[in-house]
């Protein structure tokens, strides 16, 4: 780690978060020298955090020896100039093994991904957490998503029993819940939006007091995603609605046609504006010619943005 547990939290509060999609060469290995140059072309804008081997960069689909590779690029690519926070997840024994792997690499923190398939009680999902909390010294970002949900008293208990427990991302874009876990909660923790294509929340965000979220599109757009998220904090209100209006809401449109699309459009993005990164791994698929056409549409109109 080269960063202290507030500067993480710092980072993580306020400013754009950045979540790489991983680069896969034409046989659908990782390809380290592609993935470097990406994590290079991040950082060289505005923004104040890295989540690399995320949602957006496939992590239910990389191997332990693969998230080793990608964690220890990203750490020496990004060199010390952001934080870098990697995931963890789907058992209590692999959450550890990755975490483990994340801090050998030099992360700064985890993001710790909802438990793999079954549904899940409160008591059993706060102990899952608590056992990886516990295995690692690194910062941990719990994922409230999908089958790993957490109440605002479940959050406040894994806040008391975990120090290391430094911030919670919304996966959910349930506004109601969100504010009860943050009133609940306070500044303990800091709070990160994080529904595919969060920047449609992103008002509704930040009313609670939530400053920030990832940007998926980043990755092909982001002179326009450091823009709207600028233009949000500054209080500007018609730019935000004509981003809104102009891109997000067709793009949304868009990710709706398939499931899996909020990581596939993003590497199809990518590959339009000349940063290619390989196809998605199965169960994902890449979106038909037709689609990536309108998504081209869409990049031209961010340009103009």
């Amino acid at each position: 780690m080269k960063f202290s547990r507030e500067d993480v939290k710092q980072a993580l509060g306020d400013g754009l978060l950045s979540f790489p999609i991983t680069d896969f060469d034409e046989s659908g290995r990782f390809d380290r020298d592609s993935y470097r140059r990406r994590l290079e072309w991040f950082v060289s804008h505005d923004i104040s955090a890295v989540f690399v081997a995320g949602g957006t960069g496939e992590f239910f689909n990389l191997s332990l020896d693969e998230y080793r590779e990608i964690v220890n690029v990203a750490v020496e690519a990004v060199a010390g100039r952001l934080p870098v926070i990697a995931s963890a997840g789907m058992s209590v024994e692999s959450g550890k093994a990755f975490a483990m792997v994340a801090e050998e690499a030099g992360a700064d923190g985890i993001l710790l991904m909802p438990p793999y398939l079954t549904e899940c009680p409160q008591d059993g999902l706060v102990e899952y957490a608590r056992q990886i909390c516990d295995a690692t010294s690194l910062n941990v970002i719990y994922y409230n998503r999908a089958n790993g949900l957490l109440t605002a008293e479940s959050v406040q208990q894994l806040a008391e029993s975990c120090p290391n427990l430094i911030g919670l991302k919304d996966g959910k874009g349930d506004i109601q819940a969100l504010n009860r876990i943050v009133k609940t909660v306070g500044d303990r923790l800091v709070y990160i939006g994080g529904v595919p294509t969060a920047e449609i929340f992103a008002e509704a965000y930040l009313s609670i007091g939530v400053n920030t979220y990832s940007s998926a599109v980043f990755n092909f757009v982001p002179e326009m995603a450091v823009k709207f998220y600028k233009e949000l904090r500054k209080g500007n209100k018609e730019v935000v609605k004509k981003i809104t209006q102009d891109f997000f809401i067709p793009f949304v449109d868009l990710r709706d046609r398939k499931r899996g699309y909020a990581v596939s459009l993003i590497k199809a993005g990518a590959e339009i504006i000349g940063r290619p990164a390989g196809s998605v791994r199965a169960p994902l698929s890449m979106p038909t010619s037709e689609e990536r056409s309108q998504l081209e549409r869409l990049v031209g109109i961010a340009e103009q943005l």
